[in-house]
């Protein structure tokens, strides 16, 4: 016998536990209802995010209400920038925990660990409240509490003399992780000052500069949810960028049937969900990439007509073939002989990967066909020198299958990023900053940071005020001590001011150390490219929100936010007032009120001009709820702008765009009108207007004007003219560099360190006040093959030392069979140290206690003690059961900028042995004289501009960069020539 219920399965199993609970509670109590009162829900409805009623669950089994206010803003834990909810207590206005919020487009209400860690942060017992002013000489560990007005002073005042005495390149702004779209660039313009200094080149220019060569944009935004084929270099699924939004979507097409690739070294999480696992000799990836395209192009399963149309390939045969016929017919031919030598065998023979595990990869890859999603971001494009060969490899796989803004393919970042435009657009300084972009080094993608202490011991120039933000170079970069030693020279850095909320190595070193809000205690907006739409995020204070609901008044966030933290907008905004506090230097205009003129702005003021008036459909969807934009925004944190952009090359172009426009004979177009404004796309290159002065608006495809890639020629450039004309014509086109670690390179008792990868638990330098991250992971082992270990003797737990060139350090060994024979790898997120000389408390959960000194050139570090329990606002602290930190391993590693994307190298070649007798659990020893003497020998490998430049200039003008002075800087002045 059958019966049918039109009740679920999950209302039957709903009203047993309430009954179950009922009988528990008691006669007389009922059962405390879900969020929707039937069903289970996974998310709070919006519509009661003003007062959200949770039962205490330690109060258990008397029923406690817990009433919140639940408010949203963004991570700011990693770049993904997903969307929180922060729980805040209707009474008390404390922040109780974060969780998801399903508004948000890119997380749908998903996080990883350090999304609701963020509260750690907020109520972290070591945070900085105040500002600080050193007391002392620099890292003496002397300091006292001063006012912000104090501080403001003091700064703003430098800066206005450096202007009026027309040095604006002493000013100088350095940032780890920005976590806002452009904000900060802004305030650098509106000072007139090329003083924007970024982390990139130690982070990802290497994989930048292979996308952007190709299309013009300088990084991927694969649509994973549609792919059937995923590839993936390095471990992106737990570690990568924007993995929490990435890792969704790939299992969704894992669990939809899709084929997961990942190639590294390593035996990441991702890889344990892969259905290949390719672990290659590191640096081999782009002849592994180059092998899948000659199997592509031998045996003609490549798009034809998706290459036909939109690859330059006229552009290359006339200038490496000009005896041939300019004919697609002739190109295959070409093409199938140009990547002949890159056999399956040829690439095992470089990676140690079996052939026949290459062609089964190939056919894979193949059978994706326009649905291949692909990314490389750090990992092997970060590690080598010429990794940036490997993304641009990479790409050419996808750009032989048509794989590119296609349904499951491989997008590029700027379609998939909105950034609207702000009131106030600064113009771009009319300077040059040698400091950032040195003539060595014209084709970088972005700053060459990490040469900053090297060039101005060099003699190169000099800063009065240069600010640390979110970034912790002693720490995070190569030749740490080579950092330690500037910083401590006045001379060299008049005024180091260290914008953080947390105490690290490099702000022992500052002058002021200023506490900045954190990812809840502040404003930004953001984008990033993590499907195939577009969304914006909004972060914000979530107490000062919260006091606004409940009808208080909040002109500052200073005062809803714990002690005196300030936010970023705000202290940018009254700095910039401060610096011209009478309008003279042309600067107080950009922060002046629209709607109350003589007063500053407000962020409520110039956010709300942005949401009315720069995202579209934002003010309608607004209307809807009864709702201007701002209020909208600070009720839901996030909106979606799009949710399909698709293959914008494809788009014709306006008509009106092509009146009186003249067109090359390789196709591109040009207008004489007016730049179109792009508004709602991502920063990228700018293609050089022609000798008339006319923009590129398009390509003629087939007869049709389209809009095209921001490429010279408009098109996908598999062959860049850019790369040929100024030094480097034998890697125009897609090829294999040999990495500064190939056996080649490497003494017969040196192996390679990989050092590029993370723990997904961790967040930089911002590990150090997350309790919760910290009881996860805590140390960082020497991951080594039992063939390698077992010669040495080597048990895990044992003590290693690892030899590099400029001097050694001193860490456990963990034996496992999730590497690489003849490869070692440690994690780059641990080791923090605080010295001796700073307070005790400033260790906090995280940080070692070590004696650093230094002999002649010599440094050493020795650790005193770990960490422990201690006493605090917070009991948690006195219940640390971990005393490993971990170990500083960036400290030995020399400066290898790759000559072409200036990137740093960060693969070591290294001596690992047992450690010797006196060696301690972390201790360093580095010579920063042999940093030196290596810093110059890869200065060597360089192109000069002086040298390569075809035209006089100092970069190409299309190439990306941070406030892009205008045309008249590039020109290289004849001093510099001499």
């Amino acid at each position: 016998m059958t019966t049918t219920n039109d009740r679920t399965p999950v209302e039957g199993l709903g009203e047993r536990v309430s009954a179950a609970r009922d009988e528990v509670l008691g006669r007389g109590e009922t059962f405390y209802p879900g969020p929707s009162r039937i069903h289970l829900a996974a998310f709070p409805p919006k519509e009661r995010w003003d007062d959200w009623v949770e039962l205490d669950s330690r109060a258990w089994p008397t029923r406690v209400e817990k009433r919140s206010m639940l408010v949203p803003t963004t991570c700011f834990n990693c770049e993904s920038a997903c969307g929180l909810l922060a729980y805040v207590d209707r009474e008390t206005l404390q922040v109780r925990k974060f969780e998801g919020n399903p508004e948000h487009p890119g997380s749908r209400g998903r996080n990883c660990a350090k999304g609701p860690a963020t509260v750690n942060q907020v109520t972290d017992p070591d945070r900085i409240l105040y500002p600080m002013r050193r007391a002392g000489e620099r890292g003496e560990g002397r300091w006292e509490q001063v006012d912000w007005d104090t501080a403001l002073e003091d700064i703003a005042g430098r800066i206005r003399t450096a202007i009026t005495e027309n040095r604006p390149n002493a000013v100088m702004y350095h940032v780890g992780r920005p976590g806002e779209d452009g904000f900060t660039e802004r305030v650098l313009a509106s000072w007139g000052v090329d003083g924007h200094n970024s982390h990139t080149n130690v982070c990802s220019s290497g994989a930048r500069s292979g996308y952007h060569y190709w299309s013009g944009i300088d990084r991927p935004s694969p649509d994973h949810a549609n792919a059937k084929v995923i590839f993936l270099i390095s471990s992106h699924l737990e570690t990568g960028h924007y993995f929490n939004p990435h890792a969704q979507r790939i299992m969704e097409a894992k669990a939809n049937g899709a084929k997961i690739i990942v190639v590294d070294t390593r035996l990441s999480n991702t890889a344990t969900h892969a259905d290949h696992w390719v672990s290659p000799y590191p640096g081999s990836e782009a002849a592994i990439n180059l092998a899948i395209a000659h199997g592509l192009i031998a045996s003609k399963r490549y798009d034809r007509e998706f290459v036909r149309r939109w690859w330059n390939w006229k552009e290359y045969l006339r200038a490496v073939h000009p005896q041939r016929p300019e004919t697609f017919e002739e190109f295959e031919d070409v093409l199938s002989t140009l990547y002949a030598e890159y056999t399956p065998e040829y690439a095992a023979a470089e990676s140690g990967i079996d052939a026949a595990v290459i062609r089964e990869i190939t056919d894979v890859v193949a059978s994706a066909g326009t649905a291949l999603s692909t990314h490389n971001w750090r990992s092997a494009a970060a590690g080598n020198l010429g990794g940036w060969q490997v993304s641009r490899t990479l790409f050419l796989v996808s750009a032989l299958l048509g794989a590119v803004a296609s349904p499951g393919g491989t997008h590029l970042n700027a379609w998939n990023k909105f950034v609207p435009k702000p009131m106030h657009v600064p113009g771009h300084p009319h300077q040059w900053n040698e400091l950032t972009w040195p003539l060595e080094y014209p084709l970088a993608m972005n700053e060459l940071s990490f040469l900053l202490p090297h060039m101005l011991q060099e003699g190169r120039g000099t800063l009065d005020v240069y600010f640390t933000r979110v970034y912790n170079p002693v720490w995070t970069n190569p030749d740490g001590m080579v950092w330690s030693e500037v910083l401590r020279e006045e001379s060299l850095i008049g005024l180091h001011v260290a914008l953080t909320p947390t105490w690290n190595e490099t702000a022992y070193l500052a002058d002021y150390v200023l506490p900045m809000g954190l990812g809840s205690e502040r404003h930004d907006l953001h984008s990033y490219e993590q499907y195939d739409g577009q969304w914006i995020g909004f972060r914000q204070p979530v107490t000062r929100t919260a006091r606004e609901r409940l009808g208080e008044s909040v002109t500052d966030t200073r005062q809803s936010n714990p002690g005196e933290v300030w936010e970023e907008n705000e202290f940018w905004m009254e700095l910039s007032w401060r610096i011209d506090p009478d309008g003279t230097l042309g600067i107080r205009k950009f922060y002046e009120s629209q709607t109350d003129p003589g007063k500053r702005l407000s962020v409520d003021e110039y956010y709300r001009w942005i949401f009315e008036n720069s995202v579209p459909g934002l003010p309608e969807k607004a209307a809807a709820e009864g709702l201007d934009p701002l209020a909208f925004m600070r009720r839901y944190g996030a909106f979606e702008v799009s949710s399909h952009v698709g293959q914008v090359f494809e788009e014709p172009v306006d008509d009106g765009l092509l009146a009186g426009a003249a067109t090359t004979d390789l196709g591109r177009v040009y207008s004489p009108a007016p730049k179109p404004p792009v508004t709602n796309l991502a920063p990228m290159g700018a293609p050089v207007p022609d000798a008339e002065g006319r923009h590129p608006v398009g390509v003629d495809v087939d007869g049709e004007v389209k809009r095209g890639f921001p490429t010279p020629s408009g098109l996908l450039e598999f062959y860049s003219s850019t790369l040929a004309d100024w030094g480097w014509p034998e890697y125009a086109v897609p090829t294999y560099i040999k990495s500064h670690i190939h056996p080649e390179h490497l003494a017969a008792d040196q192996v390679p360190l990989i050092s590029t990868f993370r723990l997904p638990t961790q967040i930089h330098t911002r590990s150090a006040n997350a309790k919760w991250l910290n009881e996860l992971a805590q140390t960082n082992p020497l991951w080594i093959h039992p063939t390698q270990a077992a010669p040495l003797g080597l048990r895990s737990g044992d003590l290693v030392r690892v030899s590099t060139d400029i001097g050694h350090f001193v860490v456990k060994a963990w034996v496992t069979e999730g590497i690489r024979p003849g490869v070692v790898a440690c994690s780059h997120h641990m080791g923090r140290w605080v010295p001796k000389e700073q307070p005790e408390r400033h260790g906090g959960q995280t940080a070692a206690t070590v004696d650093l000194s230094r002999t002649g050139s010599t440094w050493t570090m020795k650790r005193l003690r770990g960490v422990g329990p201690y006493e605090s606002s917070d009991p948690d602290t006195a219940r640390i059961w971990w005393s490993d930190v971990g170990v500083h391993q960036n400290m030995t590693f020399a400066v290898h900028p790759d000559p072409i994307s200036g990137m740093h190298c960060w693969h070591q070649a290294v001596r690992v042995t047992r450690a010797e007798p006196g060696d301690s659990y972390g201790d360093i020893s580095v010579d920063t004289d042999k940093s030196r003497a290596l810093y110059r020998q890869w200065l060597e490998r360089t192109r000069d501009a002086r040298q390569v430049s075809p035209d006089g200039t100092r970069r190409p003008y299309w190439l990306m960069r941070p406030l892009k002075p205008g045309p008249e800087v590039f020109r290289i002045p004849d001093e510099a020539r001499e």
